[in-house]
């Protein structure tokens, strides 16, 4: 079995949670919680999104995060990767434990030429 996204993942600088980039992401798609802390103009907008990724606007993610299996590989992205970055902290000192940022967000996934929905 190959290895899952998280051991593949760089450790952020901040040393709370891990970094990958877009083509890690969609090359592990099927196997990680994808979670677009955007607002919902910016999801359905110009950029788009990643296909499959679920909306959850940073203001929310505290709130809905109980709801999410804190030992799942999930994949925080955002427009260039500072929200989803803080998103992704946040959550591993809430106790997630193999939580990511996509480093470069959107305009990453975008430049790389991967699908996007709108």
């Amino acid at each position: 079995m190959s290895a899952s996204l998280h051991d593949r993942a760089r450790p952020a600088v901040e040393g709370t949670h891990r970094d990958v980039d877009p083509a890690q992401v969609w090359e592990h798609r099927g196997a990680v919680v994808l979670i677009d802390v955007r607002e919902p103009g910016e999801y359905t907008g110009e950029l788009g999104h990643v296909p499959g990724a679920t909306l959850v606007p940073l203001s929310m993610v505290g709130s809905e995060a109980p709801r999410w299996d804190a030992d799942a590989e999930i994949v925080l992205i955002c427009r260039s990767g500072a929200r989803s970055g803080r998103a992704a902290g946040s959550l591993a000192r809430a106790g997630f434990t193999r939580v990511m940022n996509m480093t470069g967000g959107m305009l990453a996934w975008n430049a790389a030429q991967l699908p996007v929905e709108r």
